[in-house]
């Protein structure tokens, strides 16, 4: 089968398309042929050499697909060949072919396209985690997403605003400020232009923000606790400005509040197959309904993986990078 390697990897890493045999289902498994694979900030760290898979995961970049069933290993229940379907994985699904554990596995939401089901993964599966496992994020309280027009942003808005949250968002020029607005956001702030401690304060009429979902890091660690309510929890999934910050912890104190830092990829099978039926059951149906809806940037062929790592990394787009198979 087709699939991308990794050619010189680090800071000059190139993306090549080679042939790579079809990996055969485990039991728990299903050999999925992709349709399309969605692209996460993840992969070009592992292109870089700075984020290896995880024991036993496939070398090959792509942590989430769409596509068919092709196969099943034994103790496979819930799926049978020729199901449309999507998974989250550990690796592997930037090929023409992709296993992927039964228990990270759903059906394709009713009325999404293989490509709108393979950006959405990934994203649910951490903000869920994120923000309604960890951060206990109710309805009724005010959350701030930071990167709001991100895959991770695009997808937090719409499900905190589907279950009646005050959603503020970040985002940098005004046309990104605009689409978290679309998106559901009650307000969205231009960090670019204003200072988002002062403007969370100013919109939530000095509250503050109960919940705060981070993927910036350095001197955004010390300015969420500012801006966070009494009481806030605080989670972050990356640290793409850096993971080293002074941080003054009085606010932490006063406030009661709870800081909080987690990651998705090394986690067990079957604590990822807790979070694919609560995404089952708290989230397909707003999809189906159309109260969500998947957020694709832009599309590239399997051979243009290179391109689409280009287009994540120049920081323009707006939702889901996808690769078609």
């Amino acid at each position: 089968m087709h699939a991308i390697a990794i050619v010189n990897a680090g800071p000059d890493y190139r993306l090549e398309l080679t042939e790579v045999e079809v990996p055969r289902p485990g039991a728990g498994q299903v050999l999925i042929k992709v349709a399309a694979a969605g692209l996460n900030r993840a992969d070009l760290l592992q292109a870089r050499g700075k984020y290896p898979p995880p024991a036993g995961a496939s070398p090959i970049l792509g942590m989430e697909v769409a596509g068919v069933v092709e196969a099943a290993g034994v103790d496979c229940t819930a799926f049978s060949v020729g199901d449309a379907v999507c998974a989250l994985m550990s690796g592997g699904g930037y090929a023409e072919y992709a296993l992927a554990e039964e228990r990270c596995t759903l059906p394709i939401p009713a009325g999404a396209t293989p490509v709108q089901a393979a950006s959405l993964p990934e994203a649910y599966f951490t903000v869920w985690t994120n923000l309604f496992d960890t951060a206990r994020l109710q309805q009724g309280e005010t959350v701030l997403i930071h990167g709001g027009t991100s895959g991770i942003g695009t997808a937090a808005i719409q499900l905190c605003a589907a279950i009646g949250c005050t959603v503020l968002a970040t985002a940098s020029g005004p046309e990104k400020v605009a689409r978290c607005r679309t998106l559901g956001a009650a307000h969205a702030i231009d960090y670019a232009t204003e200072d988002f401690v002062e403007a969370v304060s100013r919109v939530t009429g000095g509250h503050g923000a109960d919940v705060i979902l981070d993927m910036v890091g350095a001197d955004y660690i010390s300015r969420n606790l500012e801006a966070a309510a009494i009481k806030g929890r605080i989670v972050n999934i990356a640290f793409q400005k850096g993971a080293v910050a002074q941080v003054n912890f009085t606010p932490m104190i006063q406030k009661r509040l709870t800081l909080a830092a987690t990651t998705l990829r090394g986690r067990s099978i079957a604590e990822k197959g807790l979070i694919r039926d609560a995404v089952l059951e708290q989230v397909w149906p707003h999809i189906a309904a159309g109260r969500i809806k998947p957020v694709v940037d832009a599309t590239f062929a399997l051979a243009e993986a290179g391109t689409a790592h280009a287009r994540m990394q120049e920081g323009g787009h707006i939702g889901k990078i996808v690769l078609t198979v």
